[in-house]
């Protein structure tokens, strides 16, 4: 009997979709941006998307064997700017998935918190798609309490849901 399993693409749909409206929201309130964060150790909501979008980026890199963009040199001060880097990470990762790359092959890499780690690619990168997911939940939480609600469902039952 087969699995239900969700692939890679599916979860990269979900994630640019989230990814999506959250530029959408905080191109219509920038002030999002400056908002208080205590999540992983920044003090404003654009410090924890640069961290989202920082995860993708230089995980994608690592994925591809390309070096790493420093974390500081990734911008966050704009919707714009953000949601370039998340750009740039979906396209590396597109290009490995269809790249036919060994998703089992245990491979060396680094984290920025943690140090040197080993791990397959597959487990690389559905950390890199589904990190950024658990933070968004955090930010609405966030910019809840500030006053700003979003206006969409971001849970992954919403992706292929219909009324009936």
């Amino acid at each position: 009997m087969t699995q239900p399993a969700l692939t890679a693409a599916e979860v990269m749909v979900w994630l640019d979709k989230t990814s999506s409206k959250w530029r959408d929201l905080i191109e219509a309130h920038p002030e999002i941006l400056e908002m208080p964060c205590d999540v992983m150790g920044v003090s404003t909501a654009g410090g924890l998307l640069q961290h989202i979008v920082a995860v993708e980026l230089r995980y994608a890199e690592q994925l591809c064997g390309n070096p790493q963009t420093e974390y500081a040199r990734i911008p966050f001060d704009t919707a714009e700017a953000i949601y370039a880097t998340h750009q740039r990470a979906m396209a590396l990762l597109r290009g490995l998935l269809a790249s036919g790359m060994d998703w089992d092959e245990r491979v060396d890499f680094v984290t920025r918190s943690m140090g040197p780690a080993r791990a397959t690619r597959k487990t690389i990168l559905f950390h890199a798609l589904l990190h950024g997911i658990r933070h968004y939940a955090q930010l609405a939480t966030l910019v809840r309490q500030q006053g700003v609600k979003p206006d969409w469902q971001m849970d992954y039952l919403f992706m292929g849901f219909e009324r009936v």
